[in-house]
C-alpha cells in the first residue's frame, strides 16, 4: 500500500495512457488487482507489450546544451510495470536477507548500504594491506558516472 501511496502525479503515463493517479486513486482496492496481474504475468512467463515500451528523453545535466554528453537518458516506463518492479525486487531482497545469499561486501542496491560505505571499506582493506605490507591486485573502474 506505501508503494500505490507514494505514486506521484507527474508520473509517466506508459503508452497504454493511464494515468499513476489511477491507480492511487484506487488505493487498496488495486492491491488485489495487481496482484492478480502480476499471477498471471509470472504463470504465463510473458510481459505485457505496454511493459515493455519505454520512451526515452534526454535530461540535461548543465553546462552547454550543444553537447550531448552534457544529457543522461531517462527512461519512462508504465507506472504498473515500475510498481511490479518494486513488488519482485523487494521479495528478491526478503529472500535473500532471510537466506543470507548476500556477500556481506555487496553494498549496491542494498538497504543499509551505501556506495560510499562501499568506498570506504575498499579504502580500509587496502590500508589494512598496507600495514600489513601484504601484496595488493586491484582492477581500477572509474566511478565518475555512478555518483
Amino acid at each position: 500500500m506505501k508503494r500505490i501511496a507514494a505514486i506521484g502525479k507527474n508520473k509517466s503515463v506508459g503508452s497504454y495512457g493511464a494515468s499513476g493517479e489511477i491507480i492511487k486513486l484506487g488505493g487498496e482496492a488495486m492491491i488485489s488487482y495487481l496482484a492478480r496481474l502480476l499471477y498471471i504475468t509470472m504463470n504465463n512467463g510473458t510481459l505485457p507489450g505496454d511493459w515493455k515500451r519505454v520512451t526515452v528523453i534526454p535530461i540535461h545535466k548543465g553546462g552547454d546544451r550543444s553537447l550531448v554528453a552534457n544529457y543522461r537518458p531517462v527512461s519512462l516506463t508504465s507506472v504498473v510495470c515500475k510498481q511490479m518492479e518494486h513488488v519482485i525486487a523487494s521479495y528478491l531482497r526478503q529472500v535473500w536477507d532471510k537466506n543470507d545469499w548476500l556477500y556481506e561486501g555487496q553494498h549496491g542496491f542494498r538497504l543499509g548500504y551505501l556506495c560510499e560505505s562501499q568506498v570506504i571499506t575498499l579504502c580500509q582493506d587496502i590500508a589494512d594491506s598496507l600495514d600489513n605490507r601484504d601484496k595488493i591486485n586491484t582492477i581500477i573502474i572509474d566511478f565518475s558516472k555512478a555518483f
